[in-house]
């Protein structure tokens, strides 16, 4: 299969944004708490050991540090300066582990978790399927994974107005809130529980959404890319496009869709596909519950 993230760039680009994201990122503050709210699922239940995958600054770790005093959590992170970073979050009193890996092949022992939390990492990973099975490989039989990707409506606008001057993609691709419960279920996950929330963040202009993406480190890390600045009449001719979007309150609008979604490490033993090469599930895609939400 031909790669299709560059990954030496998405850890610099996440690297050079360890310092700006806490102040760029509002959305993914507010997705985070959004998810973080699921938690509540486990009632009375304290784990004894969280993995938050894709932690960034380590925000979600402290919380869940706090939640839960006794429970080992350990932050993991493809990029070393956000651990860095999230050094400021580890409290003496309540320290949290700090691990650079990949979400794709975790450094942990076989069913050593009891909760994998990761908040919109998932969209840079270049095999989901194969991500989604370590993760039910390091989750005890019974564990929770809540996590939350973007979905194919995120930045739609900048997607095409790009398309309309370059043949080039300056925007990744995002699997749709089906394809990506189809994956969950085929490796083994049970009882998934998809939700969809569709935010439109505005700006001035288009450069400064181009700004704030590089601050939270969402640049093109296509492995197609332009390797050079894109050119300044590629870039007026874009600018044009998305001006034809303003607004009547003089703001462009930047759409961003984020699936959530919750779902159950299976018992010992059970299979990721059938002998036939089918995969095995629980439940038919069908029957997923997906709820559709715009705030």
């Amino acid at each position: 299969m031909d790669s299709i993230f560059d990954r030496r760039h998405i850890r610099h680009a996440f690297g050079r944004a360890a310092g700006s994201y806490n102040e760029a990122a509002a959305l993914q503050q507010e997705v985070r708490s959004r998810l973080l709210e699921s938690l509540e699922s486990l009632k009375d239940r304290t784990p004894q050991t969280v993995l938050d995958i894709g932690s960034g600054p380590g925000h979600a770790a402290a919380t869940m540090r706090k939640r839960w005093p006794r429970t080992q959590v350990i932050a993991l992170d493809i990029a070393l300066p956000m651990l860095q970073e999230a050094r400021k979050q580890n409290s003496w009193w309540r320290p949290f582990q700090r691990i650079c890996a990949d979400a794709g092949a975790l450094p942990l022992a076989d069913q050593g978790v009891d909760v994998i939390f990761s908040n919109l990492c998932l969209q840079w990973v270049e095999d989901l399927p194969r991500a989604l099975n370590e993760f039910r490989r390091v989750l005890r039989p019974g564990g929770l994974l809540l996590c939350s990707t973007f979905g194919p409506d995120t930045l739609i606008e900048l997607r095409e107005a790009f398309a309309t001057t370059d043949a080039v993609p300056h925007v990744s691709p995002f699997p749709g809130i089906s394809l990506f419960g189809d994956t969950l279920m085929a490796a083994g996950f049970r009882n998934p529980v998809l939700d969809r929330d569709l935010f439109t963040l505005t700006y001035p202009d288009l450069p400064a959404l181009m700004h704030e993406l590089r601050d939270i480190g969402a640049t093109n890390a296509l492995r197609n890319r332009r390797r050079t600045l894109t050119g300044r009449q590629r870039f007026t001719a874009a600018t044009n496009v998305y001006e034809t979007l303003r607004r009547d309150d003089d703001t462009l609008p930047s759409s961003w869709e984020v699936i959530y979604a919750q779902a159950w490490a299976p018992p010992p033993g059970a299979p990721i596909r059938g002998e036939d090469g089918g995969d095995v599930v629980s439940v038919p895609l069908t029957s997923i519950p997906i709820r559709r939400k715009t705030p």
